[in-house]
């Protein structure tokens, strides 16, 4: 369970609550990719995102300081403010982000390291190698909320993708990683969905 602390350097997560995708811009797509376009996609992918956005969110308190990569138009940010979340910043390469350009950069964006109390990343990590930022942009009693095909059934993803059952993927998965063993993280909750998919909640370390 998380305790509540004090403002400013204290943990913002609430405790566990019962349970009750990420478009990017084409540059991101090309450049650090995701799987999702910014299109509606298949009702399969409109559950997961409902779930998902239901899991997470569920478990990170109303006050917390909150960064959203790959925010694309902003439809996890639309979703959680409906809710009584406020205080969310998305990062993509391309407006209308409320920052602009890529996370690798952070220093040269406005970002303060260690400054985020929860750091969403749905559908990213495989695309690229983005560990040391986003450790660096969370405090030390932060969590990175993960979600990431499971790197030996990507090959069933592929073949959703085709049978049209899952959105297709913009770019290809060069760094497919189990969340347990994520650089500089630790993870406090793992978990398989359907088969294909990872959503995890990592600490840093």
């Amino acid at each position: 369970m998380f305790a509540a602390a004090p403002p400013h350097h204290g943990l913002r997560f609430r405790e566990r609550l019962p349970a009750t995708e990420r478009s990017l811009s084409p540059r991101w797509r090309n450049e650090v990719g995701t799987t999702q376009s910014k299109k509606a996609g298949p009702r399969i992918s409109e559950i997961a995102r409902e779930k998902k956005l239901q899991f997470f969110f569920g478990k990170i308190r109303r006050d917390a300081k909150i960064l959203d990569v790959g925010c694309a138009d902003g439809w996890a940010e639309k979703w959680a403010r409906g809710r009584g979340w406020t205080d969310i910043t998305g990062l993509d390469l391309m407006p209308p982000a409320d920052v602009v350009g890529d996370i690798r950069e952070w220093k040269n964006l406005g970002l303060e390291a260690h400054s985020f109390d929860a750091i969403l990343a749905f559908e990213v990590v495989e695309h690229g190698d983005f560990a040391a930022p986003l450790h660096d942009l969370l405090r030390p009693d932060g969590r990175l909320m993960a979600t990431t095909p499971v790197p030996h059934m990507d090959w069933l993803c592929q073949l959703g993708e085709a049978a049209g059952l899952l959105q297709r993927r913009t770019s290809p998965h060069t760094h497919l990683v189990d969340l347990r063993q994520v650089p500089r993280f630790k993870a406090v909750e793992h978990h398989v969905k359907g088969l294909v998919s990872q959503w995890g909640v990592l600490r840093p370390v």
